[in-house]
């Protein structure tokens, strides 16, 4: 299984363009004074802003028509993908590690609330893909969805692009994986198991750990990781090779031998393909919020990460005692 947090869409290193109103790199529909806009988008394609209601009080959403919905990944990449899809930018889910945050400054956006309440959504996301499907130059490589935010947050309750896109390389027997750390994937069950049986489909879900202080510490917006052992079984259950990524593993607060045992235990009972650990990984800009979290909330951890985190990644040694300890007690089970 993939290390999804290296993954950055190199669409965002191609970004070129003029700041916009509410310093949003992307030219809206409602900005009436003109300017430049990113390479991806033109302006016809320009969409507007929607002060979230009901549920999604305290959302903004950021629609925008892309002008290319499937990605490669570029050449040098050693991801085990080729191309991605991502509907979404920013993430409801909040987690305070999350590695895709830096993204958001490409937009002249937060790296904090603003990745989690000012969501990107590319309406036209659904219609593009099943154009880029028809296209002669596609050659039905696999796509993987959830590289960079979750395809299953929570505005995809209200989109429905996720839904759509799988539906898309469904009809056309066209591989994908899917990375999520949400229960609603549920909702497309049918669609899953039927694509299932006409092409490769691999879902994953992320769960670090059941532990719920450190659960609702560090993931306040994703749904309980029972709730998503749950939902792995009825994929399983349905017949959509699942597995698991305990990812990501955060010493001194979930990498304790019984905390990581109870994690492997539960998902190979729910029938797991695989239980792979991804220790956490803290790339510039990640780093600079994670410590800034943990100061409020874990003081006494800090000078911990400060010396095991001078680079973004533990040591060899560090990443050996996690990794070791779940591939050990996966062998165990099986």
């Amino acid at each position: 299984m993939w290390p999804w947090w290296l993954h950055i869409e190199h669409m965002f290193a191609t970004m070129v363009g003029m700041s916009a109103p509410a310093s949003f790199r992307w030219k809206l529909a409602d900005d009436e004074t003109g300017g430049g806009q990113l390479a991806f988008f033109s302006p016809e394609d320009l969409g507007r802003r929607h002060v979230g209601t009901g549920e999604f009080r305290g959302y903004e959403f950021l629609h925008v028509n892309a002008k290319r919905i499937i990605n490669a990944v570029p050449a040098a990449s050693s991801m085990p993908f080729r191309h991605t899809i991502n509907a979404y930018r920013g993430c409801s889910h909040a987690c305070v590690y999350c590695f895709a945050r830096p993204t958001h400054e490409y937009l002249g956006l937060g790296v904090g609330e603003d990745f989690e309440r000012k969501l990107v959504v590319k309406i036209n996301a659904v219609e593009r893909v099943r154009a880029e499907l028809r296209s002669d130059r596609w050659a039905g490589e696999a796509i993987a969805m959830g590289t960079n935010t979750d395809p299953y947050q929570r505005c995809e309750g209200k989109y429905h692009l996720t839904r759509g896109i799988v539906s898309a390389l469904s009809e056309v027997a066209n591989p994908f994986s899917i990375l999520t750390k949400s229960t609603l994937i549920v909702r497309d069950l049918d669609l899953l198991a039927e694509a299932a049986t006409r092409t490769s489909v691999q879902c994953s879900f992320s769960i670090g750990t059941l532990d719920d202080s450190i659960w609702r510490a560090t993931e306040p917006g994703t749904p309980h990781p029972r709730q998503r052992v749950g939902a792995l079984k009825k994929l399983v259950d349905a017949g959509v090779a699942t597995s698991v990524l305990v990812a990501p593993v955060i010493p001194g607060l979930s990498d304790a031998p019984d905390q990581l045992a109870e994690v492997v235990d539960a998902c190979l009972e729910a029938g797991a393909r695989s239980v792979t650990a991804i220790p956490l990984h803290l790339r510039p800009g990640v780093r600079e919020h994670f410590m800034d979290w943990l100061r409020r909330e874990r003081p006494e951890l800090v000078p911990r990460f400060e010396r095991h985190y001078r680079r973004s990644y533990l040591a060899a040694s560090d990443q050996e005692r996690i990794t070791g300890f779940v591939r050990d007690r996966v062998a165990a089970r099986r």
